[in-house]
C-alpha cells in the first residue's frame, strides 16, 4: 500500500516545506518520471549499436526505478538552483538513488547545504535583503570608462559562516549566477547561463544538513554529503579543528539513524577521508576521495600505479575523479578509457565521476572546436552532437567501470541505469541460477 503525506506532516526539521508536494512511500518506491530528455538524447545519438539498444529499452520499460548509479549532484541543478529542497524533491523524482549536500556551517556551528562557505551572494537572494550588512564584501557595482569598456566588475563576498542558522533560513535559493556588469544588487542577481532557466527559480528553499538527511530519507534516497572546505581561523573558532568539523558531518547521520551503508561521505581534503577511514571504520569504508587536480593533466599523465596503490594501502577504497579525468581519445571519434582509469582500477580503487548534465550542448563545442567545456575537454574532437553524452557515459560505465555519475539532470543517468546496467545485472543473475 502506498502512503502519501503531505510536508504539513513531517518532522519539524523539515515542517517549512509545506509549499512542496513531498509523499513518503511505504511498502513501494517513489515513481520516477524521466521526462522527454533521456529520449531526446537518443534520437540525437549517431546510428549504431549503443542507439539501438537505448532505443529498444525506452520502447519496451514502462517503469523506471531510482538506481544508485544515478547521483543527484547538488539536486536537479540544471534547472532548479542548487541545494534547495525543489531541487533534491526533482532529482529524486527523476529516480537518482543518491542526492548530494555539500556541507558547510554557519556562524552557530550548524551544518547546512551550500556548495562553499562564501557562495550565499550567487546561489541566494542575500544582497537583496536585510542580511546584506553582513557580507564580508559589500555589492560594488561594476565601473566602465566613457567608451562602454568595463574597468572592474560588479563584486560581493557572503558567506554562510558570517549568519546564524536562524538568518540563514529566511534566505531564498536562486540559480548559482552572477552578473559581472551589474550596476545594481538586481542585476548582479541574475547572469543566469543560457543553457539554464531562472524558471523555477522562484524562492528556493534552503536547508540545514540535518534537514537534508529527513528530506533525501523520505525521498527514498540515500547520502552523499560533501564536506568542504573553508577558511581554517573560521573552522578552528567554530568547531576547534578540522578534525572536530569532518566529525560533526557524521554524528549528523549517527543522531538519524542512517545506516553507514547508504552514505559515501566525501572530500577533496585527503586528511577528511583518512579521517574518516580511521575513527569511523563503517562510514570510512565507502569514503569518498574526490580528485580536484586538473583533468587534462590527470588523463594526459596518470599518476603512477604506486600513488593509487598508496591510497587503496591506506583504506581508501572510492576515488572521483572530474570526467575528462578518466577519457581519452582512441581511434578516431571513439572515447576510451584513459590511463588514470586504467590504474585506479588495477589499484582495486572504484570510481565515481562528476559531472554530466552540467554544461552547455555539446554539438557547440563541436562546431567551435573549442574544447573549452570542462566536462568533455579531453574528448571534444571525438564528439558528434549531444547524444554522445549517453555515448560518454557508455564508456564511464562499461569501459572504465564507474560505480556512479553524478548529474545535474539525473533523468538521464536513471534512464541509463535502467536500460542496460540493470538488463545487465538481470543476465549475470540468470547466468549465476544457471550455473547452480
Amino acid at each position: 500500500m502506498r502512503l502519501f503525506k503531505s510536508s504539513m506532516a513531517l518532522a519539524p526539521a523539515v515542517a517549512m516545506l509545506s509549499a512542496i508536494s513531498i509523499h513518503a512511500y511505504a511498502g513501494d518506491e517513489m515513481p520516477v518520471q524521466l521526462g522527454p530528455r533521456p529520449f531526446y538524447l537518443v534520437e540525437k545519438m549517431s546510428e549504431g549499436d549503443l542507439k539501438e539498444a537505448l532505443q529498444e529499452c525506452a520502447a519496451e520499460i514502462e517503469k523506471y526505478k531510482q538506481h544508485d548509479f544515478s547521483i543527484g549532484h547538488r539536486g536537479a541543478a540544471l534547472q532548479f538552483p542548487e541545494h534547495t529542497a525543489e531541487s533534491y524533491v526533482a532529482a529524486a523524482r527523476m529516480g537518482a538513488g543518491i542526492l548530494e549536500c555539500d556541507v558547510t556551517f554557519t556562524a552557530d556551528g550548524e551544518l547546512v547545504c551550500r556548495h562553499a562557505q562564501c557562495d550565499l551572494h550567487t546561489t541566494t537572494n542575500i544582497l537583496a535583503t536585510g542580511l546584506a550588512d553582513t557580507c564580508d564584501v559589500p555589492f560594488t557595482p561594476a565601473e566602465f570608462d566613457a567608451a562602454g569598456n568595463r574597468i572592474s566588475p560588479a563584486t560581493a563576498t557572503c558567506c554562510a559562516s558570517d549568519i546564524t542558522l536562524a538568518e540563514f533560513k529566511t534566505l531564498e535559493g536562486k540559480m548559482d549566477a552572477r552578473d559581472q556588469n551589474a550596476t545594481t544588487v538586481e542585476e548582479f542577481l541574475g547572469g543566469t547561463a543560457d543553457f539554464r532557466t531562472d524558471l523555477y527559480a522562484t524562492g528556493g528553499t534552503l536547508l540545514s544538513h540535518k534537514e537534508s538527511i529527513e528530506l533525501f530519507r523520505r525521498l527514498g534516497a540515500k547520502f552523499t554529503p560533501e564536506l568542504k572546505s573553508g577558511d581554517p581561523a573560521d573552522i578552528a573558532a567554530v568547531f576547534g579543528s578540522q578534525e572536530a568539523y569532518a566529525q560533526s558531518m557524521i554524528d549528523d547521520y549517527k543522531e538519524a539513524g542512517i545506516k553507514p551503508r547508504n552514505v559515501w561521505a566525501q572530500s577533496f581534503n585527503i586528511d577528511d577521508v583518512l579521517y574518516w577511514i580511521n575513527n569511523e571504520p563503517r562510514f570510512g569504508k565507502q569514503a569518498v576521495w574526490l580528485d580536484g587536480r586538473n583533468p587534462v593533466d590527470l588523463s594526459a599523465t596518470p599518476p603512477p600505479l604506486s600513488e593509487f596503490q598508496d591510497l587503496k594501502a591506506a583504506g581508501v577504497n572510492i576515488i572521483a575523479p572530474p570526467m575528462p579525468a578518466l577519457v581519452q581519445i582512441g581511434a578516431p571519434n571513439e572515447i576510451v578509457p584513459s590511463g588514470y582509469a586504467t590504474r585506479a582500477r588495477q589499484a582495486g580503487l572504484n570510481i565515481i565521476s562528476w559531472t554530466t548534465e552540467r554544461s552547455g550542448r555539446i554539438v557547440e563545442e563541436v562546431i567551435d572546436g573549442g574544447g573549452s567545456n570542462f566536462y568533455y575537454r579531453t574528448t571534444v574532437p571525438a564528439l558528434e552532437n549531444d547524444g554522445d553524452i549517453l555515448r560518454t557515459i557508455d564508456v564511464l560505465a562499461q569501459d572504465v567501470g564507474i560505480i556512479g555519475l553524478f548529474s545535474d539532470w539525473p533523468a538521464t543517468t536513471t534512464f541509463y541505469a535502467n536500460c542496460l546496467l540493470e538488463k545487465q545485472k538481470q543476465r549475470r543473475d540468470r547466468d549465476d541460477d544457471d550455473d547452480d
